[in-house]
């Protein structure tokens, strides 16, 4: 589709059915889910496993094409768990295994179908055996990873770093800088001094922001009618 025909009031009637499923459904697989999640597609995220942790605010972003998937392997000594701070985006396609811990900082962006895991998951010599080689992850506050990035284990990346898309990181990455390839090496410095908005600032009235995104569905859905939105579900045209 060119365009979006719904009408407002089933937009957000959407939002709605999306908000009641990620209270009654979602919600509760986490062990701890902090305040306004707000979860596209909640149905299509796939949480596994104890000790997974998010914090406030989040943006969560999956499809049907595109799961998002949240998996702790508890193994012998390591329970397994996965901590998200506050303010992070998750975009479709996301998984994120962890074996040992997995821990993700506040403002952290994750673009579409990103794979960071603490695990070899199997040994190079004894295939037989699961878990044999863990090391925790540590991406720091306002870490932005391009699409489909890979992050193997033992990896820290510094605070506001940006990873390269397709990029894989083996080994850690220092604070504000830009890395990229595979393995994935520093390509350019970020300077700290300059000021940097966060994700966090859309949350400084987060209920003025929540506001404005309804307004804007209210401003670009005003004009859709339920006949014309009824005909492009079943008989599309080259206008819709």
């Amino acid at each position: 589709m060119r365009r979006n025909n719904q009408p407002y009031v089933i937009k957000k009637c959407l939002n709605w059915l999306n908000r009641e499923y990620t209270k009654r459904f979602l919600a509760p697989q986490f062990d701890s889910l902090g305040r306004a999640p707000h979860v596209f597609s909640p149905q299509h995220v796939v949480v596994f496993g104890r000790d997974i942790h998010i914090g406030h605010h989040p943006h969560i972003i999956a499809a049907s094409d595109s799961k998002i998937r949240l998996t702790t392997w508890p193994s012998k000594g390591n329970p397994g768990r996965i901590d998200i701070g506050d303010y992070c985006l998750i975009s479709p396609g996301n998984r994120i295994s962890a074996a040992q811990s997995i821990r993700i900082g506040n403002n952290v962006m994750l673009a579409a179908n990103c794979y960071i895991s603490d695990c070899d998951w199997h040994g190079v010599y004894n295939r037989t055996r699961p878990f044999r080689c863990t090391k925790p992850v540590v991406l720091e506050d306002n870490v932005w990873l391009g699409e489909r990035v890979i992050v193997g284990k033992g990896v820290r990346i510094g605070e506001n770093s940006v990873i390269g898309a397709g990029s894989v990181v083996t080994k850690n990455i220092p604070a504000n800088c830009i890395a990229a390839g595979n393995p994935a090496k520093v390509i350019k410095t970020i300077n700290p001094e300059r000021r940097m908005l966060k994700r966090e600032t859309l949350f400084a009235d987060a209920d003025h922001y929540h506001r404005n995104l309804d307004e804007l569905d209210k401003y670009t859905l005003a004009n859709n009618g339920w006949l014309n939105w009824l005909r492009s579900v079943f008989v599309p045209n080259r206008d819709d």
